[in-house]
């Protein structure tokens, strides 16, 4: 293993110059701005200086996240010559705590989407099987951790954005509670919707990213009532086990109509779990087959609000899938948006009430294996054939952890989603570090050359 910070760039830089040219999982490599702050990590702990809890952790981040003198291009042709002044505020975060970024990762154009193919950088390609797809819209996040070219990364997730590339490469990735990490300066798809989350090999990892970036941002508004409760310090709670925790198994929606082993294999790991201490529970859920309708309703009128102008001026410059499926929007009319709207509200009273009787709610992450590439789906049904399962939480602004569970008979991997109630990461990560502690799935690594 590494040792120090430059030896941890070094890695991740050669892997970049192995494997980038066929995965295609950044934009923008930033060898040079790694290396210096490489130098400046190791130079801190020679002096007996710790930089923090990210100290020489590589890093991608996706590039919706704005990253100061590195271009931000949104994988969009409206975005491709952005520069910002100034970093995201939860780049500044990972800066100050230590990590050292490598790069942009690559995504799908705009966040809206499931192939991580964009105009700007092309078609992003999983590790596991190059003819695949990585997942989306943090594809390139996801594919740059699984093949070594970092060892976490950022995404962004609106509805199953960070959960589903992180199943389909075979790593791990968390969904924050809406509102547990700043957003601000991220490009956006929904604003009610969308979460920057930490993805990673290692459950240890996630919960450190999301130990620094769960801040409130200076100067930003006032509390509301349903501001983030402090997160606390909970990293030396991971290792307490889950010994009576209360694990929901959904008899509905979730795990219905289940290809290649997947269903088989999230039961698999519900047995890991409850031979470490938890109780299982068969749980009905009560309205998750509808959540998908009345979330994309909110999420694509966001989208063609954010993009009003750019719609109307400049189509030309959206990719045809994309603004096909972005158009969908548009004929939704304000009535379509109040109901779902109620329905969203009905939605989180139903979760609520169930969480009174469960800890966690478990299901596959995604009910295929990643799709080729060359499918003869529109991106509009792709999409919603891979987040049945993670557009729920989206819809509950609920968190939600993705686990690698195990390989489909193609050799591709499958993902373990657990859901919690509101501000309950510490116990997902909790019961994360708890299956990676009895499993070695996250350790597998995909056949590259």
């Amino acid at each position: 293993m590494p040792e120090s910070a430059r030896e941890n760039v070094a890695a991740a830089l050669a892997a970049i110059e192995r494997h980038d040219e066929a995965i295609n999982a950044f934009v923008t490599v930033t060898a040079d701005q790694a290396r210096e702050a490489a130098d400046a990590a190791d130079h801190a702990a020679g002096e007996g200086r710790w930089l923090g809890l990210l100290h020489g952790m590589t890093m991608a981040i996706k590039d919706n996240i704005q990253t100061a003198g590195v271009r931000t291009t949104s994988g969009s042709l409206h975005f491709k010559d952005v520069v910002p002044n100034q970093d995201a505020f939860v780049v500044q975060r990972l800066r100050a705590a230590g990590a050292v970024i490598v790069g942009k990762a690559t995504m799908h154009e705009l966040a809206f989407g499931i192939r991580s193919y964009n105009p700007v950088s092309g078609q992003c390609r999983n590790p596991w099987d190059q003819s695949r797809i990585p997942g989306g819209s943090s594809g390139g996040s996801g594919a740059a951790v699984a093949a070594g070219m970092a060892q976490a990364a950022l995404g962004s997730d609106t509805g199953g954005s960070i959960r589903l590339p992180a199943a389909m490469n075979g790593i791990a990735g968390l969904r924050p509670t809406h509102g547990r990490v700043p957003n601000h300066g991220s490009t956006p798809v929904s604003a009610s919707y969308d979460t920057i989350g930490p993805m990673a090999r290692r459950v240890g990892d996630l919960a450190r990213i999301l130990a620094v970036t769960a801040h409130s941002e200076p100067g930003a508004l006032g509390a509301a009532p349903t501001a983030a409760p402090d997160l606390g310090n909970f990293l030396p709670t991971l290792n307490d086990g889950i010994a009576g925790l209360r694990i929901g198994v959904p008899r509905n929606h979730y795990f219905l109509d289940c290809g290649d082993g997947i269903a088989e294999a999230a039961m698999a790991a519900v047995r890991a779990l409850e031979a470490e201490g938890a109780r299982i529970v068969e749980v009905d859920v009560e309205g998750a087959e509808t959540t998908h309708q009345w979330a994309t309703i909110q999420i694509y009128a966001d989208a063609c609000a954010f993009h009003a102008e750019r719609l109307d001026r400049n189509p030309e410059l959206f990719s045809n899938p994309v603004l096909e499926r972005m158009l969908v929007g548009r004929s939704f009319t304000a009535v379509n948006y109040a109901n779902a709207c109620r329905a969203r509200e009905a939605w989180q009273r139903s979760l609520a009430s169930l969480y009174q009787d469960i800890d966690i709610l478990v299901s596959p992450t995604t009910p295929a294996p990643p799709a080729p590439i060359e499918e003869d789906k529109s991106l509009l049904e792709a999409t919603k054939d891979a987040s049945r399962n993670t557009y729920a939480g989206g819809f509950g602004a609920n968190p939600g952890l993705s686990l690698p569970c195990g390989f489909s008979g193609d050799g591709l991997p499958i993902g373990l989603q657990l859901e919690a109630a509101w501000w309950q990461e510490p116990m997902l990560l909790r019961a994360g570090m708890s299956y990676q502690a009895v499993t070695d799935w996250h350790l597998a690594e995909p056949p590259l050359p």
